[in-house]
């Protein structure tokens, strides 16, 4: 090789990562006005909270700017407390991250690596193949449920067990799932618990767990805590909490995997406006009611309102509606974003007929669904309910 060839930095980078395709995150306001020279922009597509955060966490990040010199606490003693107490909890049962993304990625460096398996379901969540590529380990996908279940394009449970090997030393589940929207029963998920080998860690992502308390049928996973040392239940505080921004998450499992993964954990790995704020939004029981209330209202009214325009919704627990419209999908959505309107493509979730939209307030679900129908009146969209 000369000194004027080029570097093959591709063959040079470890085998697990040269063919991933890096994460799409939902297309920036800024972005959008840059590319259309649009002004009047609703985003719809990163399923954040449309009321943003709770006023008492915006005053917290602003307790702190003066000592953002310093690096934050390194244990997050304060936070560890608050969300320990929130979910009756021992201290050492929790791993922080900067957002829950950062959690997974720490189970994948902790328990994944060449010759190790990592299940997962088909048009599950796009960090679980690259947390679990990226370190070496092999990604087992299990098909979904098929698009007439009750379910539909959902985690298939009994196809996730049958996918279990003597290899396999995690096991992915997003509960809701994003980005279909559709979730589990608590007795079939009990029932997977029981039959998954001891030795195999069990994550259970639950990002848009308070959205889904009042689907039939869902639990919420942290009764099973003590059943089941072998289960890691994730969550965030991007989502109700409003805090996408400020990135963090946590984990809780059983004491001994909590310290696996805090040895594998960078040091100040959530800064201290994410402590101080997700403090202060953990105590705002009335921030998360509202935005609790707000989101069943309008899925319902958006749910009814797509389903009367002849499009297919799926069931969702979710802050957001995956919804069917057809095969020219990809026409679909460069309309609504000349119209100012981000959601969210997932042919990349192997659903190329569906766009994922966010629920809004009920003005943002408007100017969605005015948009919709214009590309319906261009003939852009099939009648696919």
């Amino acid at each position: 090789m000369t000194m004027d060839s080029p570097i093959p930095f591709r063959d040079l980078a470890v085998p697990g990562v040269r063919d991933l395709q890096p994460y799409q995150p939902g297309k920036p306001e800024a972005e959008l006005a840059r590319e259309y020279g649009v002004t009047d922009i609703v985003k719809l597509a990163s399923n954040e909270n449309p009321l943003g955060p709770s006023p008492a966490a915006v005053e917290a990040v602003g307790r702190v700017a003066a000592d953002l010199h310093r690096y934050p606490e390194g244990g997050a003693h304060d936070l560890r407390a608050a969300v320990a107490a929130h979910h009756g909890v021992a201290p050492e049962q929790l791993t922080f991250g900067n957002g829950s993304n950062d959690v997974l990625d720490l189970v994948a460096r902790a328990f994944l690596g060449p010759g190790r398996e990592a299940v997962f379901a088909e048009h599950a969540f796009a960090v679980y193949p690259i947390a679990t590529r990226t370190v070496g380990a092999d990604a087992v996908v299990a098909p979904a449920h098929g698009p007439e279940h009750a379910q539909p394009h959902g985690h298939d449970l009994e196809a996730m067990l049958a996918a279990i090997t003597g290899s396999t030393r995690v096991v992915f589940i997003a509960n809701p799932n994003n980005p279909t929207g559709t979730w589990l029963d608590g007795d079939a998920l009990e029932s997977f618990l029981e039959r998954v080998p001891r030795e195999v860690v069990v994550v259970l992502d639950e990002a848009y767990v308070d959205y889904a308390l009042d689907c039939p049928g869902y639990l919420d996973g942290t009764r099973w805590l003590e059943r089941f040392p072998n289960l890691v239940i994730t969550r965030t505080f991007s989502k109700i909490h409003g805090l996408a921004g400020l990135r963090v998450g946590y984990a809780l499992s059983c004491p001994e995997i909590a310290d696996l993964l805090n040895r594998a954990r960078h040091p100040f790995n959530v800064n201290a406006a994410a402590q101080a704020a997700a403090v202060a939004a953990l105590a705002d029981t009335d921030h998360v009611r509202r935005s609790v209330a707000l989101n069943r209202e309008q899925r319902a009214h958006l749910a009814e309102r797509l389903a009367a325009l002849g499009l297919r919704v799926l069931p969702s627990a979710g802050n957001f509606l995956c919804v069917e419209v057809g095969q020219r999908s990809d026409a679909v959505n460069e309309a609504l974003l000349r119209a100012g309107v981000i959601v969210r493509p997932v042919g990349g979730y192997g659903l190329p007929r569906f766009l994922r939209v966010t629920v809004g307030t009920a003005a943002e679900n408007e100017r969605f669904l005015a948009a919709l129908e214009a590309a319906r009146s261009d003939g852009l969209i099939e009648r696919t309910a």
